[in-house]
């Protein structure tokens, strides 16, 4: 198992500390949130892309990817009818790509729910046609950099578009590319009619990426959602992604709930048959 780290835990940690920290933990992997370096990616020179990349490689992690693509952003939307703001979104991923391939990342995790929630007098039909049309410009990008855009279903709580993985996947269908997936989060499916496990299972063959977390907003460990069946499933399913660390809440301290965590999570991948 690969295990990562989500990096905008450690809030107002210089970069040389959080990969020093990182490595020493025990994860193999970093994944970052663009809006922890600049507000926008095309603010994120030459110079910075080519030394968040070496020292993250001098200490022994690889840069997994982006996440929070569209966080802390104006004027970008997914699901919306204006056509000049879906082109902006669009061009604005092809920025998020070449930031992750310049990084040395893969995936990028569309999660972001503010900008996809849908938008007044807009059906969930024409959302999903507009969500289309945005990735369908912003394609070639992820092409041209090699990089895999993974669609993130997330909870009712969280956003009223893209609920489950059965409705990214219908997405991920319709484009037939792999450069189009599936991110799969534990909090997220925990709001799901079907079981993590079965969900793991039914869409093995999209999955790109995955976030161990907790209903508490904590890590892996930190709650009470066992680990040892969702990990069970992605041993029996031959899953050879990462598994990230995503938290949401950072009460117990960064050092805690990342030690915690991969502990936790090792603990659990020892008892898997």
């Amino acid at each position: 198992m690969k295990y990562a780290i989500c990096q905008e835990l450690y809030e107002g940690w210089e970069w040389e500390k959080q990969c020093a920290f990182t490595a020493e933990t025990g994860y193999t992997g970093i994944e970052i949130a663009p809006f922890t370096i600049a507000s926008r990616a095309e603010e994120i020179t030459a110079e910075q892309r080519k030394q968040i990349g070496s020292v993250a490689q001098a200490a022994g992690l690889d840069v997994v990817g982006l996440h929070w693509l569209l966080a802390k952003t104006e004027g970008f939307h997914l699901t919306t009818n204006d056509l000049e703001v879906q082109k902006k979104t669009a061009l604005y991923f092809g920025e998020l790509a070449r930031l992750c391939r310049d990084l040395g990342g893969s995936v990028m995790v569309l999660g972001s729910p503010p900008q996809r929630n849908l938008l007044p007098g807009i059906t969930h039909e024409q959302a999903m046609k507009n969500a289309a049309a945005v990735i369908e410009q912003a394609l070639p990008f992820f092409e041209e950099n090699d990089v895999v855009l993974a669609l993130e279903p997330l909870a009712r709580t969280e956003t009223d578009f893209m609920l489950t993985c059965e409705s990214a996947s219908n997405v991920i269908a319709d484009f037939n590319s792999p450069h189009i997936r599936l991110h799969q989060d534990v909090k997220a499916m925990s709001d799901e009619s079907i079981s993590i496990p079965e969900l793991i299972t039914k869409y093995k063959d999209v999955i790109a990426h995955f976030h161990a977390n907790d209903l508490n907003l904590r890590g892996p460990g930190m709650g009470d959602v066992d680990f040892l069946p969702i990990f069970q499933a992605l041993k029996d399913t031959n899953y050879q992604g990462w598994v990230s660390v995503e938290v949401f809440d950072y009460t117990p301290g960064a050092e805690k709930i990342a030690i915690d965590s991969i502990e936790y999570m090792k603990r659990i991948w020892e008892q898997v048959k």
